[in-house]
């Protein structure tokens, strides 16, 4: 046993670390979602083999009422974040993947939602305190964002901050004006020594 005090890792690491189809994956995952290490990533996926796990368990114990408690906990969380509907079965929880958690990250729920550029840029906004949930500043791009708040997110207004940090630039022209092509003047024609030389005798006569 470790310090009660002291966070326990929450996540699992590959068991291999070269596996070229997890690589991909996981490349994609940092691309589309813009995660800043594979860490996050591994506890999303984490996060999501606890549900499941935990829906095993409800299925194998349906009879015990713990179970029915712990089902209906389970159910109505799900439905908090939107990952579920009204009318889903347990069994449906079985069918998540992890880019369904991934879209509730609020990195990515802020960008969706346009208040930043870019994914990148969205994160940069959340740990510098320049986005408000319910005029409560979160600085954790990883803090997953129930339906119902999603309309409480705004841009803190106290915050002076460059219009070009929300507007998109303007692509300025790369267009290269050419030069007038230059005239091509008939060059002079240089004179022979033998015409030079005649001249010469018809002055000396």
């Amino acid at each position: 046993m470790g310090h009660p005090k002291k966070a326990r890792k929450t996540y699992e690491t590959p068991t291999h670390p070269w596996q070229a189809d997890r690589l991909k994956e996981e490349s994609e995952y940092v691309k589309n979602y813009g995660f800043r290490n594979k860490k996050e990533i591994w506890k999303i996926i984490a996060k999501l083999k606890n549900y499941k796990e935990q829906v095993k368990n409800i299925i194998a114990n349906k009879s015990s009422l713990q179970m029915q408690k712990e089902k209906e906990q389970l159910m109505v969380k799900l439905l908090k974040y939107g990952l579920i509907k009204k009318n889903s079965k347990i069994e449906d929880v079985l069918d998540l993947i992890p880019q369904d958690l991934m879209e509730k990250r609020l990195q990515t729920v802020v960008f969706r939602k346009k208040l930043a550029r870019s994914l990148k840029q969205a994160r940069q906004f959340i740990i510098h305190g320049h986005i408000l949930l319910d005029n409560k500043k979160i600085t954790v791009p990883s803090y997953l964002v129930f339906l119902e708040e999603e309309s409480k997110l705004s841009l803190n207004s106290n915050i002076n901050l460059p219009k070009e940090a929300i507007l998109k630039k303007t692509k300025k022209s790369t267009k290269v004006e050419k030069e007038p092509a230059k005239e091509n003047k008939p060059k002079e024609e240089v004179p022979k020594a033998a015409d030079l030389k005649e001249k010469k005798e018809e002055k000396d006569k």
